[in-house]
């Protein structure tokens, strides 16, 4: 069994290298950031490690990522990424706790996934263009995705109007057809924003993103419980794959302040993000985090984020009290129901630090460390289901 992104996902993995059920997909994700109007001092490569590790021998993943960006010339600049995942563990299978037991069902997984990323941007007078190509594959989903960002500079430059498209066409591996392995999952994804430079000090940002999923949208290695009546007088529990609709459209507006303290050397950085989408989840993030700088080397950075969601219209602990009659097999035009734990109310919150050292002039070094909790709101759902994780990662970035 594989874990597998909701639709709102919020784990720090899925943040920190976005994949297969992102909310943005991987090629806008990357593409929004270079065509944002940042002035770049320099070209670098960078290298990164992650341990993401979920208490009581859940999921844990450790990644490996590779950033190079370079100036081809006065007007092209080259961006390529590539991610080295490997996760294993354990993850909930949908499946309700047993009478007396607050444990839920876990089911034990291993994969291996490999991503990269392009990203060729120009500068053509006021306007900077970014084309993107990315690429996740893994033993049984493979991602293909692709964006055009622009990011035109007006109002001798405090002012930047951000507009970008990017799409994605996923295979997917199920089990209920076995003459048609791979089933289809496309995503396009729309965003439009401005960013407004109010003085030296203050930059804000607000954008609005706009997506639709189509295809197999559901995850094949999770399941739903409903107590049949196989003989009169005697119920048996029976476990069904979940069943999610075939289309979705999701909405999020963001918006952020990057205010600067040169008499204290610090800044802080604050955003907020609402999101709604036709599976009925509504959700809201907060994040902040403030940057002190220490020395002329030493850079501190605590950080804080709060999510928020509510259930999918779909999501059922069990199916026992409802009128539903699970399919053998999945079928989007069917009844929709869901016992994924990430689809169901909850919250979580995650607060961390990240140390910098700019150990020479061309070579920085950086340790962070976060610790992450989901928590469940429905009364419903044991908390065993949620996960409570360390996130600690370090790099090294060289300058030239």
């Amino acid at each position: 069994m594989k874990r597998r992104p909701a639709p709102q996902d919020v784990s720090p993995r899925e943040r920190r290298w976005p994949g297969r059920g992102a909310a943005v997909p991987l090629a806008l994700a990357l593409a929004v950031t270079l065509a944002r109007p940042v002035a770049r001092a320099e070209d670098f490569l960078a290298f990164k490690f992650e341990s993401y590790a979920e208490a009581a021998d859940r999921v844990t993943v450790r990644t490996e990522g590779l950033t190079a960006e370079q100036d081809l010339n006065s007007v092209l600049h080259l961006d390529v990424a590539l991610v080295n995942d490997a996760i294993t563990g354990a993850s909930p299978t949908g499946i309700p706790a047993p009478a007396g037991s607050g444990q839920v069902p876990v089911a034990g997984l291993s994969d291996h996934r490999k991503a990269w990323e392009t990203g060729l941007s120009a500068q053509v007078k006021a306007v900077n263009l970014v084309v993107a190509v990315s690429g996740s594959r893994e033993h049984d989903y493979v991602s293909r995705g692709w964006s055009l960002n622009a990011a035109a500079d007006l109002n001798e430059k405090n002012t930047a109007v951000l507009m970008g498209l990017a799409g994605h066409n996923d295979d997917v591996e199920t089990f209920f057809d076995p003459q048609h392995d791979y089933v289809g999952k496309q995503v396009t994804t729309a965003m439009v924003g401005v960013r407004q430079i109010l003085d030296p000090r203050t930059v804000v940002t607000v954008d609005f993103t706009w997506g639709r999923e189509t295809g197999y949208l559901a995850d094949p290695y999770k399941l739903v419980q409903k107590t049949e009546e196989l003989v009169p007088g005697s119920a048996f529990p029976l476990a069904f794959a979940e069943n999610r609709p075939g289309e979705r459209n999701t909405g999020a507006a963001f918006a952020s302040l990057n205010r600067a303290f040169p008499g204290v050397g610090g800044a802080l950085e604050g955003s907020a993000r609402f999101y709604a989408d036709t599976f009925g989840v509504a959700a809201s993030t907060l994040e902040l985090a403030w940057i002190q700088k220490i020395g002329k080397a030493f850079t501190l950075a605590p950080e804080l984020r709060l999510h928020e969601q509510g259930a999918a219209k779909f999501y059922y602990y069990n199916l026992d009290r409802t009128s539903l009659i699970p399919t053998v097999v999945p079928n989007p035009d069917g009844p929709a129901y869901s016992s994924d734990y990430r689809l169901s109310s909850l919250d979580a919150v995650t607060f961390g630090l990240k140390a910098t050292w700019k150990l020479q002039e061309h070579l920085q070094l950086e340790l962070a460390y976060d610790r992450y909790r989901m928590r469940g709101r429905d009364g419903v759902t044991p908390q065993s289901a949620y996960p409570v994780a360390n996130i600690l990662s370090c790099g090294a970035r060289i300058s030239w």
